[in-house]
């Protein structure tokens, strides 16, 4: 599977370019808006840094040879065993599901996902480089610009897509920001917002690449909510309130 065109990447900084350059006002959303803009085409490009690997190849983790001859649900068995007892986010996507996600992530690349916290909610922009999904919180772009690093990678692996049908994810992120619990609600968010069959839920990620100045970013807390993946979240950050 090719990575992104380099040609097409450059046309998207192109506008995002063009976009900034317009009057965005004086709106507390025209500067949520201006400052997403402005920083997160760093995201992806950034050096690896604060313990993650450099390259992480799927043949570093096991040996590809070794499962070819193994069925998709064998290799889903694998593969969750051998991260059963891992401190990190994993997962078995099906090819189509993939494809879909994949597709839309070519032409929009960004996104932004809400986090549960004790205290209302925290935003994370997501940006697509490659197979790998970057996350860093909003408030670390507003603070640190270009400098903001990842605070969690999620790894994709299409090689077993074409000959039996499955993708496989695992991540790595920065303990001293999120949990593992935490990573999980972003990582689903993955699924909510780019594997949709609901349009509705999907243009919030097209509103945001594309039309960025109608963007409403407590739009995304809201589908957030509908859906329930950060209830459980929650629930449990309020139990463990003191």
């Amino acid at each position: 599977m090719a990575v992104s065109d380099p040609a097409a990447f450059e046309s998207r900084l192109e506008k995002r370019s063009e976009f900034r350059k317009q009057p965005v006002g004086r709106s507390r959303q025209g500067d949520f808006i201006k400052c997403v803009e402005q920083k997160t085409d760093a995201l992806g490009k950034q050096s690896v840094n604060r313990g993650f690997t450099k390259d992480k190849t799927l043949s570093s983790i096991f040996n590809i040879e070794m499962v070819k001859e193994k069925t998709a649900e064998e290799i889903k068995q694998i593969w969750q065993q051998y991260f059963a007892a891992k401190d990190t986010v994993y997962a078995v996507i099906p090819a189509e599901k993939f494809d879909l996600i994949w597709n839309r992530a070519q032409s929009c690349p960004t996104f932004l996902c809400a986090l549960p916290r004790r205290e209302g909610y925290e935003f994370f922009v997501g940006q697509w480089t490659g197979t790998e999904l970057h996350f860093t919180a909003l408030i670390n772009i507003q603070t640190r610009g270009e400098a903001a690093a990842s605070q969690l990678i999620l790894y994709h692996y299409p090689e077993l897509k074409e000959k039996k049908g499955i993708v496989l994810m695992t991540a790595e992120m920065d303990s001293t920001f999120l949990n593992v619990a935490e990573a999980q609600c972003i990582a689903n968010q993955v699924q909510l917002f780019y594997a949709t069959d609901r349009k509705e839920t999907y243009g919030l990620v097209e509103t945001f690449n594309l039309r960025p100045n109608e963007f409403k970013y407590m739009s995304v807390i809201a589908e957030l909510e509908q859906s329930g993946l950060g209830a459980e979240l929650k629930c449990s950050q309020n139990q463990n309130k003191t």
